[in-house]
């Protein structure tokens, strides 16, 4: 009966508190809700809000709000959420609740282990906003909100992390009428830092998952992930203007074991970028645009090596995007890409469907080198859809050519079909069509090229 009456008790106090969230998160916007008024609820309240236990002590809640967090989009909530964090990481499966209706400015902040309890969860169905004045990031940081070192971190919800990216892509704030938060944090007389931050970064942890939430306009990569494994994203939305300069959806660097599915991505970079370092990597079911596509690379920049195995990406969606499905690597570089696999994958409106570019340089001249990142075991089954420039291009190493190329079920056609479009382009690509293709593609090479070099650099991973 004891712990029953005690059930009860927490329940009730957790319910109350939440009304409280939403009173005080909803005032600003006018919005009326019952004052709490008795002595005994107010102390409940305090004895049970920054920890609500259940019984059997197996999991705790802290609410941002109880540690002080304003949620006004104005003043800075920044040490409460720290404070929250710290008492939440004390505790095995312990929940951080960042509540709906509230707008919190954060300013660059890192929920960090090693000596953090596992399974923490991080619930956030507020909005989270950047700082826009250019003191708050310093000299220039690489990311505004990390979760590191960590095991079993979640973050789900239906929220909203929101970059502020616009001051950083234009070193001046945009005039947005319709942004409700424009006008509340504007940027210092100085230009924001050139480091420009990742909006959410897990670092160096394992058994991650995002789910459910919104990350828009960051200032430049929306959602990364570096020395992660067991990594589980989904049901995510990423939104960005097709304009917004190296701004990737999702980008996974030296992270293994990941799955990425269920999601829209629109940003001005890459919707998903994988970086060396990663292998088993699963994309499925996955809405591009607009964006540069899903890209293994660039790979072998500077000519580091860079190794990429076992990637697979189907059932998914590109519109208006750069490119559709595409790996660039470096000239100079080392290391190999290999068992990647493309299947069922909708094109509309792509400017160049399917690409290997083993030429890659994002500067106006890149020097020319022998060495390469080795290509090998790329397989793209049932590609369709519609392209704006050419269908297919195949750029591969002179020295290292691409090996083991196969196409099968390819349909592609020209957006405008009377007007001249270039073909398929292939160079030093070698493969199999398993079956005609639309258009023909004719330019790729049958067989294996001579000499051992490809598979020598292969194993160099």
């Amino acid at each position: 009966m004891r712990m029953l009456k005690f059930r009860s008790l927490v329940l009730f106090a957790f319910l109350v508190l939440c009304l409280l969230c939403l009173k005080r998160c909803h005032a600003r916007e006018g919005k009326q809700w019952f004052p709490i008024k008795d002595a005994r609820t107010t102390s409940l309240i305090s004895e049970a809000a920054a920890t609500t236990t259940k019984s059997g002590g197996s999991s705790a809640v802290f609410n941002v709000l109880t540690y002080g967090a304003k949620g006004d989009g104005r003043a800075d909530d920044t040490k409460a959420f720290e404070a929250a964090w710290a008492a939440a990481c004390k505790v095995k499966a312990s929940t951080i609740i960042v509540p709906s209706g509230c707008v919190f400015l954060l300013k660059p902040i890192s929920f960090s282990g090693p000596n953090c309890q596992p399974e923490i969860v991080f619930q956030l169905d507020g909005k989270l906003v950047a700082p826009t004045d250019s003191g708050s990031w310093g000299s220039g940081l690489l990311q505004w909100i990390e979760f590191s070192k960590l095991q079993g971190i979640t973050v789900k919800g239906k929220g909203i992390i929101d970059g502020q990216g616009s001051v950083w892509w234009n070193d001046s704030p945009t005039d947005n009428p319709t942004d409700e938060l424009t006008d509340l944090n504007e940027s210092d007389s100085g230009k924001m830092p050139g480091t420009k931050p990742t909006a959410l970064r897990f670092y160096g942890s394992n058994g991650v998952t995002v789910t459910g939430i919104t990350i828009q306009n960051s200032p430049q990569t929306h959602l990364k992930f570096d020395a992660c494994t067991n990594v589980q994203v989904s049901s995510i939305a990423i939104s960005s203007p097709g304009d917004s300069p190296n701004t990737d959806g999702i980008h996974l660097q030296n992270s293994q074991d990941v799955v990425i599915y269920s999601s829209n991505l629109a940003c001005g970079d890459d919707c998903v970028s994988v970086q060396t370092g990663c292998s088993n990597v699963y994309i499925h079911n996955v809405n591009c645009g607009p964006g540069h596509g899903i890209s293994i690379g660039g790979l072998g920049r500077d000519n580091s090596k860079a190794c990429v195995s076992n990637v697979t990406v189907r059932d998914v969606k590109l519109q208006d995007t750069l490119t559709g499905v595409r790996i660039k690597t470096w000239q100079g570089g080392s290391g190999s890409v290999q068992n990647i696999m493309f299947s069922n994958i909708q094109v509309s409106e792509v400017k160049i469907p399917i690409m290997i570019d083993q030429f890659y340089c994002d500067k106006s001249k890149c020097q020319n080198e022998t060495s390469a990142v080795a290509v090998s075991n790329i397989n793209y089954l049932n590609v369709q859809g519609t392209y704006t420039v050419k269908p297919v291009h195949f750029a591969c190493s002179d020295s290292l050519p691409c090996t083991r190329v196969t196409l099968n079920t390819i349909q592609l056609k020209s957006i405008q079909e009377r007007e001249h479009l270039s073909g398929p382009f292939c160079w030093e690509a070698y493969g199999e069509l398993k079956t005609t293709t639309v258009p023909p593609i004719d330019c790729l090479k049958t067989g294996e090229p001579s000499g051992a070099s490809v598979q020598s650099n292969g194993e160099s991973c």
